[in-house]
């Protein structure tokens, strides 16, 4: 049986602030039923004169219950939590649903039209940018509007990532440590709940700009997935991410139960593993020292130990030298593979990401 996800203390999120007022076009936050809205960037430069950049917001809501916010698109090229955040706009039925859903399927909108990793309006990344400024460049706008105008709102946050077009993950949560002994039980719980093939343990505060630092900041639930990536889509990842958010939502009593189990696909085993955990360490990153092409030599989810070799650079323009070896510094599983072939040094080749075990789990 899933675990179920435990909402909040008893005394509620101590440290969320109120929502700040923000404009969203279209939506009442006090209305139910399904409103479809978005979010007023403003901007004015040779394409956006005079005008605004929209961020496209859904709210789905019965009325009094938990409220959980989904995000996705913070990164354009990150394409599978877009299609489940799309998918799930279309086919909730708000009348269903105990609580309210509010669903950010494209959050930074110029990212997601030119399919690039940050804003091609201003190079701003989103993930970097928490917790905004309303009155700032149209990245920290959008910052701003999620975390002073939604964040706030929400119970439990999803923020929906995947490698996008610079590398591969093993399907996995993403998971900040911290920031204290109660939300991490929490964040714990949630993570068995959505029960994806990996659980990626990080550090407190890996990204001080991220939405997921922004969400420990105010004491919500705030939880982030890596979903496979290589700016594409995987099917058989998508899957097994429909199935564990459904589970996830489920779990924080939004959505019945049997909803969650009707949405899997005709003939899908309707068991699923235990979600395997593993912790990037100081040791994970494998990084290449010269530049050329990157020929990879494990695969994404092998196992490796501690001098294995990852991957090697060949030379392009030494036609006689031999190509640089690189090797795994740690024991553990291949959690990310670059995908560029092309490196430059300081690229990251590979992180391999050690088990995590159940008393590194109770602790933080």
């Amino acid at each position: 049986m899933p675990a179920t996800v435990t909402l909040a203390a008893a005394e509620g999120p101590a440290t969320a602030s109120a929502p700040a007022a923000v404009s969203v076009a279209g939506i009442d936050f006090s209305r139910t039923g399904r409103q479809l809205g978005y979010g007023r960037v403003v901007h004015s430069d040779n394409v956006y004169d005079g005008s605004v950049i929209p961020v496209p917001v859904a709210v789905l809501s019965s009325g009094a219950g938990p409220t959980v916010l989904l995000v996705a698109g913070t990164h354009g090229d990150e394409y599978e939590g877009q299609i489940l955040l799309h998918e799930l706009i279309r086919s909730i039925d708000p009348d269903r649903l105990t609580g309210t859903l509010i669903i950010v399927p494209s959050a930074n909108y110029a990212a997601v039209l030119a399919g690039s990793r940050v804003s091609p309006v201003d190079k701003g990344n989103l993930n970097r940018s928490y917790p905004g400024d309303a009155s700032g460049g149209p990245t920290g706008q959008v910052a701003h509007l999620i975390s002073r105008g939604l964040l706030p709102r929400a119970d439990v946050v999803v923020d929906l990532h995947s490698g996008g077009t610079n590398s591969t993950y093993v399907p996995s949560m993403f998971l900040y440590r911290g920031p204290d002994e109660a939300m991490w039980e929490r964040k714990v719980a949630a993570a068995r709940s959505m029960a994806l093939p990996y659980t990626m343990v990080v550090p407190p505060r890996l990204e001080p700009g991220s939405l997921s630092t922004a969400g420990d900041d105010a004491g919500i639930l705030t939880l982030s997935t890596e979903l496979g990536g290589g700016g594409t889509v995987d099917r058989l990842v998508l899957a097994r991410a429909r199935d564990g958010l459904a589970a996830l939502l489920a779990g924080a009593g939004v959505i019945p139960r049997a909803d969650a189990d009707q949405s899997r696909a005709p003939g899908r085993d309707s068991s699923r593993p235990e979600t395997i955990w593993i912790e990037l360490v100081d040791g994970s990153a494998v990084t290449t020292t010269a530049g050329g092409l990157f020929e990879p030599l494990v695969d994404l989810g092998q196992r490796v130990r501690a001098g294995d070799e990852v991957g090697r650079v060949h030379f392009v323009d030494e036609l006689d030298r031999q190509p640089k070896v690189f090797h795994a510094a740690v024991d553990g599983v291949v959690a990310i593979i670059r995908r560029p072939t092309l490196v430059r040094p300081g690229c990251h080749l590979a992180q391999v990401a050690p088990l995590c075990t159940e008393p590194e789990l109770r602790s933080l």
